[in-house]
C-alpha cells in the first residue's frame, strides 16, 4: 500500500474512523468531540461518517464521564475518552486509576477494559499551570495501564490502532503542537506493537538522545544542526511508555557509550529517573555521566516571559551535547549562533510560523 505524507491530525482522524469502520463497538466520547474545531480536527471526519450516536458529546464531568467509558466497556463497547488537556483527567483518577486499571486483575483476568483515552498535553499561548503539564509519568506509575507517547503522525495511526484494539485500559498522550507535524504513513489501518517502546529515529555513533513526544522532534532538529559540525547523534524515540522496553536503548549505549534523556515534564520523579535506574540496574559502562534535560521545577507559567525558560530548546540540547563530547569551545561558539539565530525566527510559544492553532 502506498505511503502518503499527510498531518499528525489526518492520521489521528483516520485511525478513529478506520478502526470505527472495522468494528462497530468503537465509539467515541468526550467534551468538546462534536466542537466544530472537532480537537484539532481529530473527531469531525468520525462525526460526519457515524454520527452523535458514535461521536457522543459528554458533560463537563470527567471522573462521571470516566466511569461511564468504564461501564461501557463492560459491556462490550470499546470506548475513547477525549480530555482536551491531560489536567482535566485529574478529576476522573478514582474512575481510571482505583477501578479500570485494576479490572483484570481484581477478577483473576476474566475481565478486561478496553478503554483509550486521549490527553493533549503541552504548551502554548499562555496556557499555564492548570491546562499544559506534561504527566506522562503520573500514569506510567500504575500497574494495569499502558501509557503511549508517540511524536510523529506514522507513529500516531498505528500505535493509535493498537491502542484501540488492545484488551487492556491505555493512556494516550498527544502534544498539541504535534497536530501540525507532517510524515509519511500508509493509507490502510494498521497497528504498531506496544511491546516496542523505543524506535529508532536515526542512527549515529557518538552519543545517544532518547526522548519523546514534541521533544523527539527537538532532539532530531538538534542532531541535525550538530550534523554540519561533524557531531554524529543517535536519536531513539520513546514512544511507549508503559510497557516500558529498553533494548534498544540498551544496544545503542553499548555503541555510543554517552547518553542524554530530553524529558517533556518535570525532572524530579520524571521519565528519566526511571530510565536512568534501568541503566543502572542492567550495568551499562558509560563513558559520561548520563544527563537530564527537563523542565525547570515549578509550576508552568502563563507569561511568556517566564515561559521562555522554562522549557527545554534546541540550544539547551546542542549545549549538553557540546559539554558531553568536550567540543571545543569556538565550534560551540558557533553550534549556539546557529539556534539561536534559528530560535529567533519562531516566537518561543509556536512550534513554527504555520501553527493556526486551537490550543
Amino acid at each position: 500500500m502506498q505511503n502518503k505524507k499527510n498531518l499528525f491530525t489526518d492520521a489521528m482522524s483516520e485511525a478513529l474512523v478506520q478502526s470505527m469502520q472495522k468494528d462497530k463497538n468503537v465509539v467515541i466520547l468526550g467534551e468538546g468531540v462534536t466542537d466544530v474545531k472537532g480537537i484539532f480536527n481529530t473527531t469531525n471526519l468520525a462525526l460526519k461518517k457515524f454520527g452523535p450516536n458514535r461521536v457522543i458529546e459528554t458533560p463537563v464531568s470527567e471522573n462521571a464521564v470516566t466511569g461511564i467509558q468504564l461501564g461501557m466497556s463492560l459491556l462490550g463497547k470499546k470506548p475513547i475518552l477525549m480530555h482536551a488537556r491531560v489536567d482535566f483527567s485529574l478529576l476522573g483518577f478514582d474512575q481510571l486509576l482505583n477501578n479500570a486499571a485494576k479490572w483484570h486483575y481484581m477478577f483473576g483476568g476474566t475481565m478486561n477494559v478496553p478503554i483509550v483515552i486521549r490527553l493533549i498535553i503541552g504548551r502554548g499561548w499562555g496556557q499555564g499551570p492548570q491546562h499544559s503539564q506534561s504527566l506522562e509519568s503520573v500514569f506510567s506509575h500504575f500497574p494495569g495501564l499502558k501509557v503511549v507517547v508517540p511524536s510523529t503522525a506514522s507513529d500516531c495511526k498505528g500505535l493509535m490502532a493498537a491502542s484501540i484494539f488492545d484488551k487492556n485500559p491505555v493512556v494516550f498522550i498527544e502534544h498539541r503542537w504535534l497536530h501540525y507535524y507532517s510524515s509519511n504513513y500508509k493509507k490502510n489501518l494498521y497497528k504498531i506493537n506496544l511491546n516496542e517502546s523505543i524506535d529508532v529515529k536515526k542512527k549515529g555513533k557518538d552519543l545517544t538522545i532518547l526522548s519523546s513526544s514534541i521533544m523527539l522532534i527537538e532532539s532530531l532538529k538538534s542532531a541535525k544542526i550538530l550534523k554540519k559540525y561533524g557531531i554524529d547523534i543517535e536519536v531513539l524515540d520513546l514512544r511507549v511508555l508503559r510497557p516500558l522496553n529498553l533494548n534498544k536503548l540498551y544496544s545503542s549505549l553499548r555503541k555510543t557509550k554517552k547518553f542524554i534523556f530530553v524529558d517533556n515534564g518535570w525532572k524530579t520523579f520524571g521519565v528519566g529517573a526511571e530510565i536512568f535506574a534501568n541503566i543502572l540496574e542492567k550495568n551499562i559502562k558509560l563513558k559520561n555521566v548520563p544527563s537530564r534535560l527537563a523542565c525547570k521545577n515549578y509550576p508552568t507559567p502563563s507569561s511568556p516571559h517566564l515561559s521562555r525558560d522554562y522549557y527545554v530548546t534546541i540550544k539547551d540540547i546542542c549545549d549538553e551535547v557540546c559539554k558531553c563530547l568536550a567540543i571545543k569551545k569556538d565550534i560551540k561558539y558557533k553550534i549556539q549562533k546557529e539556534c539561536e539565530d534559528i530560535m529567533s525566527k519562531v516566537p518561543h510559544d509556536l512550534p513554527n510560523l504555520n501553527f493556526k492553532g486551537p490550543f
